[in-house]
């Protein structure tokens, strides 16, 4: 998960995320303001999770831009943990935050393997 926890790092500055864990699934929250549901996607591709975001960015008529630091489209790919099950993630969004809910795969259960020894095949 260290890959997940540094590329969340490297995100644009525009961009800030928080990276939760319980004993089942990872929680990935996104900040992403002036962007909604319908003017964001998101996918997995590759082992990556990849989100690309347009703000809607609505000037009055009457200014013009003096200095723009709020980039009109965000686009982000973070590396999926090892673990995570992505058929099953899950996504909402709400005033600006995506939360994007990735269960983990069910650890193997615990069980006694048996040793054979081959004496058994005569």
């Amino acid at each position: 998960m260290s890959a997940l926890r540094d590329a969340l790092s490297d995100l644009p500055d525009a961009v800030f995320a928080d990276l939760l864990e319980s004993e089942t699934s990872y929680l990935l929250v996104l900040d992403l303001p002036g962007v909604t549901a319908e003017t964001a996607e998101l996918r997995v591709e590759k082992g990556r999770l990849v989100v690309e975001a347009r703000r809607d960015k609505q000037l009055p008529a009457e200014f013009d831009y003096v200095r723009e630091e709020r980039p009109l489209f965000l686009d982000a790919e973070v590396p999926l943990p090892p673990d995570a099950v992505a058929d099953e993630a899950e996504a909402s969004m709400e005033r600006g935050t995506l939360e994007i809910r990735l269960p983990k795969r069910e650890a193997a259960s615990e069980r006694t393997i048996p040793i054979t020894t081959g004496d058994e095949d005569a």
